[in-house]
């Protein structure tokens, strides 16, 4: 990766200013990620109908869970290799229109085997995070590319969320609306979802660049962007770096845990609190994705705010503040058996999770800016590692609001490798130059247009006068 000239300092200023490529770049990556993430945990709220027609144990329901995260561990590693390789345009392209397939082919399952097949499948789609946080990493400057990386996944996240609540409602519409069965309602739904990723997977080649500068493959033909060839090489020397694994660690016990919680929320309401139905349970899991319009966000502005003030240092300070109250949420939720208190609760928890998660990448682009693909997608691949760990707790003898508890005390003993993320005086000192330089432009920019808006003030205020001087 090159140390781009051209990166946007501010995200809100230009919001809507779509001509610029980093800022449309911005609005696809985020909304890239969403409709992946609806895909992949698109199932989820539907497993109670899947459960009875298949009729799956226990035991198999665990199963499906640990699948649906597994392989995204593989895809994650091998993702960002491919971002620093052929670019995040392509890499997004190929794999929203290839993850399309098995999205809408999980309808053919109509066994348990089957249906864990798809289910497998369907997590390769998993690894478009890791390239939503790459293309934000190139496209944005130090201070504020913690809030960007945040809020492109917090808003990719939010389909977590939003397909808790939309899947239960298209599967009804299919039911009363259209006089389907219910075997055949969940499966259409599956179809439509994957219809709509291979359609965006297109958008995504059309509207996007690699980089404000440019396509990897023309920066590569100008000489501009390092060979391909040595992709590799940085990619294995930054695997060497232990930050990265301490990164892959941590991020497993926050995005590891929100993926946990996808998967087993609306089954653990709809189980383990009475009169509860589908849609309401689907509703009530929903409130925890949902968290994700803001919350990551949070983590990401904060992150950008420590850097301020104490550098990165700083950074990773703020990193083991939310882990922390992540996981004594987690434990306090464990313990709620009124659904009343429960709900808050859970919102509690997932504002922090969501916040560590943005904390998380607002260090990441600053640990190895030459293989940054390649920290993105080993410190993602650690999510997914954490969900597979928490899914065999979820597939054993243990109730769930056990294995809750147990999992919050591990979130609370990994807040505190937080600690153990440190930078050389030197790539503080660069980082902090780095920061004020953006910050310093940014202010710029504000002082030109204040300046503009003054001479506009002074020209009509001339004109008025101009007007009243030649009156008869």
């Amino acid at each position: 990766m090159i140390q781009q000239q051209t990166k946007a300092t501010s995200l809100w200023r230009n919001f809507f200013n779509v001509r610029m490529v980093q800022i449309r770049t911005f609005h696809m990556t985020w909304f890239a990620f969403f409709a992946a993430f609806f895909a992949w945990f698109g199932i989820a709220p539907l497993m109670i109908i899947v459960r009875d027609e298949l009729e799956l144990t226990k035991s198999q329901v665990g199963w499906t869970i640990i699948a649906s995260v597994s392989v995204t561990v593989f895809a994650r590693f091998f993702i960002g290799w491919l971002c620093d390789r052929i670019g995040p345009r392509l890499s997004y392209t190929y794999l929203l229109i290839f993850g399309a397939f098995p999205v809408a082919g999980i309808g053919l399952a109509d066994s348990f085997e089957t249906f864990l097949f798809f289910r497998l499948l369907i997590g390769i789609i998993g690894a478009s995070f890791v390239i939503t946080q790459y293309h934000t990493s190139v496209m944005f400057a130090p201070n504020v590319v913690g809030t960007a990386n945040a809020t492109s996944a917090g808003w990719g996240n939010l389909g977590g969320g939003v397909t808790q609540l939309m899947m239960p409602l298209i599967f009804s519409a299919f039911v009363v609306g259209f006089g389907f069965t219910d075997a055949a309602a969940w499966r259409l739904s599956m179809v439509i979802v994957g219809i709509v990723i291979f359609v965006i997977g297109i958008a995504y080649y059309f509207l996007t660049e690699d980089s404000p500068e440019g396509n990897y493959k023309d920066l590569r033909a100008a000489g501009k962007l390092q060979k391909s060839e040595k992709v590799t090489g940085h990619y294995f020397r930054a695997m060497k770096d232990y930050r990265v694994w301490i990164l892959f660690l941590i991020y497993g016990a926050c995005f590891g845990i929100e993926l946990t919680v996808n998967n087993v929320a609306a089954l653990y309401f709809f189980d383990y609190f009475e009169g509860i139905t589908l849609v309401t349970a689907g509703l009530i899991a929903a409130s925890f994705g949902l968290m994700n319009i803001f919350a990551r966000t949070l983590g990401g502005i904060f992150g950008d705010n420590f850097a301020s003030l104490w550098g990165l240092k700083g950074r990773a300070f703020w990193l083991f503040i939310v882990l922390l109250g992540e996981g004594l949420a987690l434990m306090l939720f464990s313990q709620m058996n009124v659904l009343f208190l429960a709900i808050p609760t859970l919102i509690l928890f997932s504002l922090f999770t969501q916040m560590a998660e943005g904390a998380t990448y607002s260090v990441v682009p600053f640990v190895n800016k030459k293989a940054l693909g390649a920290v993105a997608g080993v410190v993602g691949a650690g999510g997914n590692a954490g969900a597979v760990a928490a899914g065999f707790l979820f597939k054993g003898e243990l109730e769930w609001d056990q294995v809750f508890l147990i999992i919050g005390m591990v979130v609370v003993v990994a807040s505190f490798l937080s600690f153990f993320i440190r930078f050389s005086p030197e790539k503080e000192a660069e980082e902090r130059a780095a920061y004020e330089a953006a910050s310093l432009e940014t202010l710029q920019l504000k002082a030109d247009r204040a300046n503009q808006a003054l001479q506009a003030s002074v020209q009509v205020v001339e004109d008025y006068n101009r007007i009243q001087q030649n009156k008869p």
